[in-house]
């Protein structure tokens, strides 16, 4: 298998920031510091892309960022997908799904129907109206899915919204009030991630039912989905998580379905005390899913 490793700059709240020096921007450095496509290359050929210079001259105002943020995003997904590599987003945070979205929808066609499996312990899905922050990084799903900020999206390369039934939420254990009534009246489904001695589940069922109705998917985990003893200083941990092994199996359902075309962790943050307790984990819920993904061949761009 031959993977991209694309790298992203961190942008989590909308304000400009020092990505190389804080937080969450160093994680794709500490990644390479500790020789993560090495140890890949067992399963996978792997190639990196770092595209956190794409932004250095960008708009400091938050919503111009993220569309170029966004377009550099999608540029990297769609050109591994026509190489016929398959692109996976380590570092950053979980504003870059829309351009992950735009770059599939740029590789595989317009015709093409993508789908989303969403692990966070949050859904991501505030629009300006529902949201108690204003946090631009708790905003992308509803982005994707055409609820708010449509010059973001489209500069993705996502000119049509994903519809909301091709969207799982796994765990969203901490909705905002307005977000969950916003949840409910779509077509997203939420479920649990699964107990991985369970024979059937929620989850599964879930899982196969998209897979059916889809294309291709994205897979995308926010580290903090994890309980807090394994992401301690993410800036948005929450207790009563699962835990790594079970995140993990939940993983490879979605991957054994064949449909993963695209696959992140983001949000991990590699800095401080807790770093490398934080990095350990994103590590290993990368090469466990690298490990299942490597048997599935890439398919073609459209």
């Amino acid at each position: 298998m031959r993977i991209t490793m694309i790298i992203p700059p961190a942008f989590s709240s909308g304000r400009p920031a020092d990505q190389r020096t804080s937080g969450l921007g160093t994680t794709g450095d500490a990644y390479l510091a500790d020789g993560l496509p090495g140890r890949l290359g067992a399963l996978a050929d792997v190639e990196v892309q770092d595209i956190q210079a794409a932004v250095a001259d960008a708009p400091s105002e938050p919503i111009p960022r993220l569309e170029v943020l966004s377009a550099a995003v999608s540029g990297a997904v769609a050109g591994a997908i026509r190489s016929d590599t398959a692109p996976m987003v380590t570092g950053g945070s979980c504003v870059s799904l829309p351009g992950v979205l735009g770059g599939m929808r740029q590789g595989y066609g317009p015709e093409a129907r993508i789908g989303l499996v969403w692990f966070d312990a949050h859904g991501d899905f505030n629009t300006p109206t529902t949201s108690l922050t204003q946090m631009l990084g708790g905003m992308p799903v509803a982005v994707s899915a055409g609820l708010c900020y449509p010059t973001w999206r489209v500069a993705s390369g996502l000119d049509a919204p994903i519809p909301t039934d091709r969207i799982i939420m796994v765990d969203v254990r901490n909705l905002d009030p307005a977000e969950r009534t916003l949840v409910e009246a779509t077509d997203i489904r939420v479920v649990d991630v699964p107990d991985r001695t369970a024979a059937t589940s929620p989850f599964a069922e879930a899982v196969a039912a998209l897979a059916a109705e889809v294309d291709h998917l994205y897979l995308h985990i926010d580290a903090d989905v994890l309980d807090a003893r394994y992401q301690p200083n993410h800036p948005t941990v929450e207790p009563d998580g699962p835990s790594l092994e079970d995140v993990n199996a939940a993983m490879d359902l979605v991957l054994a379905t064949g449909k993963v075309r695209a696959f992140g962790v983001v949000s991990v943050n590699a800095e401080g005390p807790d770093g490398p307790t934080s990095l350990a984990s994103g590590m290993a819920m990368i090469e466990s899913a690298v490990g299942t993904w490597s048997r599935r061949e890439p398919v073609a761009a459209g």
